[in-house]
């Protein structure tokens, strides 16, 4: 069959939501055709009928759809996605299966199971099949079993499948994860046998995890729509998983699809297994808030904040208080990754906790003098036009106001800290009254209040 140009294919299994595995090599696939000129086909593999998902197909192309990983070809284009289907095309695979049987290259296998078809397998020599980033894959034939092509219940095998769908639709570049390494030689047995052209093979790196294990597609944390969720921007999300196991040889980290596009190629694609690193998708999709500069209403990190906030603090929480916040939030964590954990470091706005004198206190610093610190402060917010400062102004005049006085920092600026959050830890005093200033000024000097009785109790 004469190929004239690149093309790739994603074939997923409809067995569940599409991981990142599974994305990226999709993405791969789609990148190498579109920097060659070539087309890009979507081929959903459901054989597996015991393992076949309702909906799971919905979610896959969904999924692409979303992240613009559009096929070129399908029987119906007119939904813009029209993947073939397997379980559509049981016909060529029995053809095929008897062509195989005819020529004494397979067998009917009797079994309590029902009638199955297996190929025969060569037992001596070593099959080969070239992978354009791994070299020549030799493989001893002797150490083959005969598989399954066909079951007895008409669907063939994955394998066999693959086989059949990438010779009849011209597939050139045959672009998967490592862990197909060991069917390579059914692959190469099967396209000898027919006398086809085998395809060109890339065999991606297994993507890992920090502990260097594979990071397991079963795992509900590695699915690309529970990212999405949790406020990760499918910008930076593509981006990202663009850059496990392919190395663009520059210093450069963020790429756009069109960039990438541009960009990619086979020849800079790695050996050897990718890390996923959590802190380096969060400076990416940092990165992507940056670049992008999204509407807070459209910001799905900060749409996931309010609704962990929502469900947490119930009718204490205020949206128009929390934009105020947002950006300390934001200076915080490093992403969505631990945004969750971060976020109660940020309930004190809404709700006051309740916390003793004594973390008021600053070293050995008696309460009489935390006591008149936080009275001279209060005095002279009292007095000022707070609406007026942003946080860097009001830390500059409060600090010039201590200095005259003679009162050092520690002292006055630690029980500010405190009776405004109620906490340990929290932004600084002059972030704190400056979202007040804003919101509801009086909630400084109530606060303030409540310090000072504690401390005069």
């Amino acid at each position: 069959m004469k190929r004239s140009m690149v093309r790739t294919r994603f074939a997923p299994s409809p067995t569940g939501l599409l991981h990142v595995g599974g994305l990226r090599t999709a993405l791969f696939n789609f990148l190498f055709a579109k920097n060659q000129g070539g087309q890009f086909i979507l081929r959903i593999e459901d054989t597996d009928q015991k393992r076949f998902l309702e909906g799971a197909t919905e979610n896959l192309i969904k999924t692409l759809q979303d992240f613009r990983l559009f096929p070129d070809e399908g029987p119906d284009l007119n939904s813009k996605f029209g993947p073939y289907i397997q379980s559509e095309r049981l016909g060529i695979y029995k053809k095929y299966s008897e062509q195989l049987l005819a020529e004494d290259k397979a067998y009917y296998e009797e079994s309590e199971a029902g009638r199955a078809v297996r190929f025969k397998m060569k037992k001596t020599g070593v099959s080969q099949m070239e992978d354009l980033v791994r070299g020549e894959l030799r493989f001893n034939n002797d150490l083959q079993k005969d598989p399954i092509l066909l079951k007895s219940d008409g669907f063939p095998v994955y394998n066999f499948a693959n086989v059949i769908d990438d010779y009849s639709m011209e597939i050139t570049h045959v672009i998967r994860g490592e862990e197909f390494l060991s069917s390579a030689p059914i692959y190469a047995q099967l396209y000898e046998a027919f006398g086809w052209q085998k395809p060109k093979f890339v065999h991606l790196p297994l993507i890992l995890d920090r502990e260097r294990k594979k990071l397991s597609k079963r795992a509900g944390d590695v699915a690309v729509e529970q990212y999405v969720k949790k406020g990760y921007l499918k910008e930076a999300l593509l981006n990202f998983i663009a850059l496990l196991g392919w190395n663009p040889k520059t210093t450069r980290e963020i790429f756009g699809l069109e960039d990438l596009i541009e960009e990619f190629s086979l020849e800079k694609v790695n050996k050897s297994g990718a890390i996923f690193d959590i802190t380096k998708l969060d400076f990416i999709n940092r990165e992507w808030q940056k670049k992008l500069q999204i509407p807070l209403q459209d910001d799905r990190l900060f749409a996931r904040a309010c609704e962990l906030l929502k469900e947490r603090l119930g009718e204490n929480f205020s949206r128009p208080l929390f934009e105020l916040i947002w950006p300390q939030v934001l200076e915080r964590i490093a992403g969505p990754s631990d945004l969750e954990e971060k976020l109660p470091e940020f309930y004190f706005y809404f709700a006051l906790p309740g916390y003793s004198a004594d973390l008021l206190i600053w070293k050995n610093t008696s309460k009489e003098k935390i006591k008149s610190n936080l009275q001279l402060l209060r005095d002279w917010l009292q007095q000022a036009s707070l609406a007026k400062y942003d946080a860097k102004r009001l830390e500059e005049k409060i600090k010039a106001t201590l200095a005259e006085r003679g009162v050092g920092t520690g002292e006055a600026l630690w029980p500010l800290r405190v009776s405004l959050s109620g906490q340990k830890n929290s932004p600084s005093p002059f972030e704190i009254i400056a979202v007040f200033a804003q919101f509801e000024e009086t909630e400084i000097f109530s606060r303030l209040d409540r310090a000072i009785d504690k401390l005069s109790a």
